[in-house]
């Protein structure tokens, strides 16, 4: 979301989308395709790339663990990046 602060525009992030953001970043860190973290951590292909698209409103933290397994993190390390910030994260 886009909104106005003391003059000037500032981006929000729902957490879907820093969700989204964060899974890519760690792939992308990684040199992981979406196939090869389904093989990984079993979590279906269709949910990463849902994950991914932000084609969901909200997840499974349980998910979010999974995928952190076939990432080979603990969800300490998922949730350590900036996005997660609620400077960052639309009220």
């Amino acid at each position: 979301m886009l909104v106005q602060l003391q003059g000037r525009e500032v981006w929000y992030l729902q957490l879907n989308e820093a969700v989204s953001k964060r899974l890519v970043e760690l792939m992308q860190e990684r040199g992981m395709t979406q196939y090869q973290l389904y093989m990984k951590s079993g979590v279906p292909k269709s949910t990463i790339g849902n994950l991914v698209n932000c084609a969901y409103p909200s997840m499974k933290l349980r998910i979010i663990h999974e995928l952190c397994q076939g990432l080979e993190i603990d969800l300490s390390s998922f949730f350590a990046s900036p996005l997660f910030d609620e400077n960052n994260l639309e009220p």
